[in-house]
């Protein structure tokens, strides 16, 4: 290559740190690790200079200005129309012929050394050429304008993953070019006063990496001060160890006079495997159990990872936190970016925070935050609850509701199974208790009469007594528009609860406080002692109640597998207990039951005539459910300030929620625990199968979005009182879809709330602030962005008709992405094995609200922990046609010794100091939600009126679940 082809294209060989107007400040940073001798996948750049010939050749400059002449950003219809118009544009162009040249050439010749090529003869780089298939690639926007970094333009350009063959690559580079030009990106230099005709950007194109094995590893390890490498392992793609599916491999190095000597090493039963396919789909598999136990890495691997650990930390200057990958026998650096974690531990803990230490045990999921110490004392059966006093750790394989009275005595928990959603966690959390489950073998290992302390922050459990270090809770940021609730089960647990600041509990569950009693509602009914349930559930709401303004108390659900060991309970198992008589079947099948605790809500309520009480129907499948618990309310004569309604926690429920809301339901309450069991067919409390539980995947969220919507239709509130509602992701995803409140464990309440004014303001200031219109939505008025403005609780208004804005069109790629002008960071969702999970880095986000065709577009925000953030992108996949079906857990295929691993995706970020490069970390892209076959009855009016939402959507061929 040689003239204008130098200009056009720049190899990262040929660049240095100081050509940002080049190579902007992602290709820079690249190429300085790159010729730095890091072994970073190798790339070019075309370059700023491409850009502008680009425009210029097509004549598209003057028509840029035309189009942006006189435009209002603040008027959000207006400014999304130039966005459209001008992308257009720019994507209808082809590029001049020298430039197209220099950029195939130079993708053609990306999987040979380009050193290997300097001075062969054209007949040379022909068979060359012929002799490689087009390799996978990253193209990615990369920002010139040193301003441009600020965190304030964070989303604005796009990124393309698995990238194949030169007519992709011509597209995805034009489509970078084109992002310049999102309307975010339009808004923020209009508002920071940058001329746009004087900015310009750059593309990384760069190759992706075919892993046998990655991991991470910290040149410092983060919660220690000896300065020792810290590395973890899994096979196949780095997906696994990011999102915390896969237990890793757990290794510690010495830096000593640089021996980088294996000091500790913890191999893990990893089970299965992330690997990607040829033709880019990223799948779950079956590791073999020798392979599962195999250790990961040789000492040779350790000591030569430790070596590249310590290189980037006195490059940078900081310790780092690194991600890898291994092809073959060859090194990847896929991501350095320093370490800003070191010595921490809980967020908050009573004392301040120290380091624990101890001999290693055990690990496993911290469920619970905060450290505590004491003597163990293991449970195998109900019968031994009686010997865990005051201040012991309770040791069991898991934990069930009999044991709630037992755990509210222990100073810690340690479980063989169950994940982050499982019962000891949500209790744990309740209650305060630092708590480790998921640890495989503790009820093995650990013996009565030890002394052990358990960290909930780290997963770790250590031999010996620490000094605790209790969790917490904090006062939660005030100024979010919609309601953040907390969860109480238990009434010593509610004044807790309350220092949180929130003012209303969200959900409480009677089983905390009928386990409390010791008997089950049964023996009631059978000594005929039904006052006496009343007594003890009025009491248990009464406390509950005093220091809030709101309780949501939910029936009863109670399965033949839990609370077996209280008096009068049946001593019958039933063979599927998830799915047998329990909930509302079974109060109604009891209605006596029922009754009673209809009666002792109504007791409390008469107690605090200022205060607001809602009674939640659970297990609902039809509004028979809710019309018969109605009459039996009626029966008991409910006052003013009780309302009713339900919990949406089957796909039942889902399915009927116009009837449901026509029955007269006050509320809809999410319970994404069952909901995502039953939708999944997992169970959440099997160690086996949770890498596929998933609050996040499509089919969940296309349930929320559905039930949300067609709450608001009928004026009905929405919440969630799920364990979901505390992530990140899920409560930037429900800001957006407009629900009403959310409610979480009190430790979490300060971190939500932050969230959600985040995402608030962060709506607000896309539709230009004031610039939104506005719409009246349950519990007060939304603006057209989404954002509660007022009300809240009981502000219902009516069934009345919502102008519905058009909504720009995202682009639909490769495995699903959804990528369009949105709002905040990069908007990558990496994939889950069953199609759509939480992975690590990735945060759903519906961007950009709801479409035309009423289900909402879900993106995922990338999420860069702790780092200032800036220049980051919008990622999109290559193939506009292809998606990413992925194994069933029923026939996941079995992997043997020999691990056939493709490349990864590539993960390519320059955040200041934040340097991420090509990622082996496999596909990080959400399959789009997939087209439903279920059904729910609507009148013909409301199925014309929704259909024909649909009908512009279908003509510009977006997917449309079928929700008739």
């Amino acid at each position: 290559m040689s003239g204008k082809g130098d200009t056009f294209v720049r190899w990262f060989s040929e660049l240095t740190h100081d050509d940002l107007e080049v190579a902007g400040g992602k290709g820079a940073s690249l190429a300085e690790m790159y010729n730095n001798k890091f072994p970073i996948p190798p790339g070019f750049v075309v370059t700023a200079q491409a850009y502008q010939h680009f425009l210029a050749a097509a004549g598209l400059t003057g028509k840029i200005t035309e189009v942006l002449s006189g435009l209002d950003v603040n008027d959000t219809e207006a400014l999304a129309e130039a966005s459209k118009k001008i992308r257009a544009m720019m994507e209808a162009e082809e590029f001049p012929a020298d430039l197209e040249e220099a950029i195939v050439e130079a993708y053609d010749i990306l999987d040979v050394d380009k050193k290997g090529l300097e001075g062969a003869s054209g007949s040379a780089l022909a068979i060359l050429k012929t002799g490689h298939e087009p390799p996978f690639v990253a193209v990615r926007s990369s920002a010139t304008a040193e301003d441009l970094a600020d965190a304030s333009f964070a989303g604005q350009q796009d990124s393309f993953l698995n990238v194949k063959g030169p007519a992709q690559v011509l597209q995805k580079v034009r489509q970078c070019f084109s992002s310049l030009f999102t309307a975010r990106a339009i808004y923020y230099r209009e508002k920071k006063g940058f001329k746009h005709e004087e900015t310009s950007l750059a593309a990384v194109v760069q190759k992706m990496i075919d892993a046998d094995k990655a991991g991470v590893m910290f040149s410092q390890h983060p919660t220690k001060h000896d300065e020792s490498v810290m590395i973890e392992a899994v096979w196949g793609l780095g997906e696994g160890i990011v999102s915390g599916r896969i237990k890793p491999d757990h290794y510690e190095v010495t830096r000593e006079e640089e021996k980088f000597e294996v000091l500790d090493e913890q191999i893990a039963e990893k089970g299965v495997a992330v690997v990607r396919d040829s033709g880019g789909k990223t799948d779950v598999v079956k590791l073999t159990e020798e392979r599962s136990k195999q250790r990961v890495l040789s000492s040779y691997e350790l000591k030569r990872l430790a070596q590249f650990g310590v290189a980037l930390e006195e490059h940078y200057g900081k310790p780092q936190d690194i991600e890898f990958a291994l092809e073959g026998k060859d090194f990847y650096i896929v991501q350095s970016r320093p370490i800003t974690t070191l010595g921490k531990q809980a967020p908050a803990v009573a004392g301040g925070e120290e380091e624990v230490h101890g001999e290693a045990l055990l690990s496993g999921l911290g469920a619970s935050p905060g450290v505590s110490s004491g003597t163990v004392k293991v449970v195998h059966s109900m019968e031994e609850l009686d010997k865990v006093k005051k201040g012991d750790v309770l040791v069991t394989k898991m934990t069930n509701p009999d044991m709630v009275v037992t755990m509210q005595r222990a100073a810690a928990i340690v479980t063989d199974e169950g994940g982050v959603t499982s019962h000891a966690a949500i209790v744990s959390r309740e209650m305060g208790i630092p708590a480790v489950v998921g640890t495989g073998d503790a009820t093995e290992k650990l013996h009565d009469g030890g002394e052990i302390t358990v960290d909930g922050n780290s997963g770790k459990v250590v031999s010996g007594r620490g000094k605790t270090q209790l969790a917490e809770v904090e006062r939660m940021i005030e100024g979010t528009k919609i309601k953040i609730k907390v969860i109480v089960d238990l009434p010593d647990a509610a004044h807790r609860a309350a220092k949180s600041g929130a003012k209303a509990v969200g959900l409480t569950r009677l089983e905390g406080i009928i386990a409390a009693g010791g008997k089950h509602p049964l023996a009631f009914v059978k000594e005929e002692k039904l006052k006496d349930y009343i007594a003890l559930l009025s009491a248990g709401l009464s406390k509950i109640a005093q220091p809030f303004e709101e309780v949501w108390v939910r029936s009863s659900d109670i399965r033949s597998d839990e609370y077996r060991h209280l008096v009068g309970a049946p001593k019958e198992l039933e063979g599927n207990p998830m799915l047998g008589d329990h909930g509302i079947r079974f109060s109604l099948r009891h209605p006596g039951l029922l009754k009673a605790e209809l009666q002792a809500i109504k007791e409390v309520a008469d107690e605090f005539p200022d205060k607001t009480f809602g009674v939640m129907v659970p297990q609902v499948i039809g509004e028979g459910d809710f019309l018969e618990t109605k009459k039996l309310a009626d029966e008991v004569g409910m006052p003013e300030n009780v309302k009713l309604g339900i919990m949406v926690e089957t796909p039942a429920a889902v399915q009927i929620i116009n009837k449901l809301c026509e029955a007269g339901i006050s509320f809809a309450s999410f319970g994404t625990n069952d909901l995502t069991q039953y939708t999944l067919a997992v169970d959440r409390n099997n160690g086996d199968v949770q890498y596929l539980y998933d609050e996040l995947h499509p089919s969940v969220l296309h349930s929320l979005m559905y039930v949300i919507r067609r709450c608001r239709h009928h004026g009905v509130e929405t919440s969630i009182c799920g364990q979901a509602g505390s992530k990140e992701e899920m409560a930037r995803f429900l800001v957006r879809q407009g629900i009403d409140s959310i409610s979480v464990n009190a430790d979490a309440a300060k971190g939500v709330s932050e969230i959600v004014l985040e995402e608030e303001r962060r709506i607000a200031e896309e539709a230009g602030s004031d610039g939104g219109k506005k719409e009246e939505r349950p519990g007060g008025t939304h603006g057209e962005d989404g954002v509660q403005e007022g009300g809240g609780g009981d502000g219902f208004v009516g069934k009345k008709k919502k102008k519905r804005r058009r909504r720009r069109k995202k682009n639909r790629g490769q495995q699903g992405v959804i990528v369009g002008e949105g709002s905040s960071g990069p908007v990558e969702q990496q994939a889950s094995p069953q199609g759509g999970g939480d992975y690590g880095v990735a945060v759903v986000s519906a961007l950009e609200g709801s479409n035309d065709n009423g289900v909402a577009e879900v993106v995922a925000e990338q999420e860069v922990s702790n780092s200032e953030v800036s220049d980051a992108e919008e990622l999109s996949p290559s193939d506009p046609n292809s998606s990413s079906p992925v194994s069933a857990a029923s026939d996941v295929p079995e992997l043997n010794n020999s691990i056939p691993v493709s490349s990864g995706d590539t993960i390519l970020e320059d955040k200041g100091e934040v340097i991420e490069l090509a990622d082996s970390g496999g596909s990080k892209t959400s399959p789009e939600p997939e087209t439903s076959d279920s059904y729910v009855e609507v009148s013909e009016d409301e199925k014309s009126a929704v259909k024909s939402m649909f009908d512009d959507s279908e003509k510009e061929g977006d997917e449309v679940t079928n929700l008739f």
